[in-house]
């Protein structure tokens, strides 16, 4: 599985970093979130990273199996 944040889309809200903060991580550079592919691809946080996914009220982040 991989998770991508689209970052023409992402509003920096934070949704997806609070459901899934070992995920998801906000930049500093432009406030925008960014996925943490190593991570994604645990099995326990494919739950988790289709909850982000439809918790983002931007719909940036996409889910490839």
């Amino acid at each position: 599985m991989r998770v991508f944040v689209d970052k023409t889309k992402c509003i920096g809200c934070g949704a997806c970093a609070s459901l899934a903060p070992t995920v998801f991580k906000i930049s500093l550079e432009d406030g925008k979130s960014e996925a943490d592919q190593d991570a994604c691809t645990r099995d326990q946080c494919e739950d988790i990273c289709r909850e982000a996914a439809r918790a983002c009220p931007a719909g940036a982040i996409t889910i490839e199996d």
